[in-house]
């Protein structure tokens, strides 16, 4: 696992009238301070990478859908140096992905509907300077392929 990424496995309590799923809680062991929170969504087959932060951690949590979530350590000072993480989140696995600062992270949407990422970041989304670096998905030195692997 790359150096400071935690998955909580999160406990869905389903009764008659649906069901129930906390995600992050401010007594959580990944929990350090709110920024806001968003969704974000994205259709079949739709890749939505590659950025990093460098102040703003994230918390991903796939609440509808099926998404493969991957992660690339592209600090050169950590112990887990060009580590690839991939996670498969969503409506049949739930999931938080925590994940720190300068941690390259993206997602694609793998099942057959449109998939709705929740996160609570750190940070508030500043407008006028965004902590929001990004690089091309499928053009770059990071050792991931978004392409389906069959077999």
């Amino acid at each position: 696992m790359i150096s400071g990424v935690q998955v909580k496995r999160l406990k869905v309590i389903p009764d008659q009238r649906g069901r129930l799923m906390e995600i992050l809680r401010n007594d959580d062991a990944v929990f350090s301070k709110f920024g806001q929170v968003y969704i974000t969504t994205a259709y079949p087959g739709v890749v939505k990478a590659w950025h990093y932060h460098k102040v703003q951690y994230d918390n991903l949590c796939p609440i509808s859908g099926t998404v493969q979530i991957a992660l690339y350590d592209g600090r050169e000072d950590s112990p887990t140096y060009r580590e690839v993480n991939v996670f498969h989140g969503g409506i049949h696995n739930s999931i938080l992905v925590h994940l720190p600062p300068l941690v390259y992270h993206g997602f694609k949407n793998v099942g057959t509907e449109e998939a709705i990422i929740l996160n609570c970041p750190t940070e508030v989304y500043n407008y006028e300077k965004p902590d929001e670096f990004r690089v091309d998905p499928y053009n770059n030195d990071i050792p991931h392929d978004w392409h389906r692997q069959d077999g």
